[in-house]
């Protein structure tokens, strides 16, 4: 199966490492926008996207690559990770989720998870979340990838 992951990591690494860990589950290379060739998307069985969580939001410069997507089909997941936890009813995904499900994409699921976060309140406390994502972080994201692998991701 040809997997493509589009992750946008900034600050710490964090969604790196956890992109990087459903990399190797999935067989998959791991790129930032600005790396990612659409015609390699387009022929991709499975694309992930993915990246940090900032002010609430997934960062501007991933949400924009997929606004700029043509419309197509496909299956794809999304990503995340933040500092603060996410609220079940808002998860982090869901714009993300919609902007794909809008253009024709099929959504398999998403994954969040805790991460260590110096944002400016948290900074001058020496940040939060100090050792995520953790072993068990990274494993639920291969167990994630390997739900996504075997086709039975879960649909947010």
């Amino acid at each position: 199966m040809r997997t493509v992951i589009v992750c946008t990591s900034v600050s710490h690494g964090n969604t790196r490492r956890v992109a990087n860990s459903m990399a190797d589950v999935l067989g998959a290379e791991v790129v930032a926008p600005e790396q990612a060739d659409l015609a390699e998307l387009a022929g991709a069985d499975l694309v992930g996207f993915g990246s940090g969580v900032f002010y609430g939001r997934l960062h501007p410069r991933l949400t924009e690559f997929v606004k700029a997507l043509p419309a197509g089909r496909g299956r794809t997941f999304v990503f995340a990770t933040s500092g603060l936890p996410e609220i079940s009813p808002a998860p982090f995904t869901r714009p993300l989720v919609r902007l794909l499900r809008g253009k024709g994409f099929e959504v398999d699921g998403s994954f969040s998870c805790r991460a260590f976060d110096t944002w400016t309140p948290f900074k001058i406390l020496g940040g939060i979340n100090k050792q995520r994502p953790n072993a068990g972080d990274l494993a639920a994201a291969r167990a994630f990838a390997g739900r996504l692998r075997d086709g039975r991701g879960l649909v947010s």
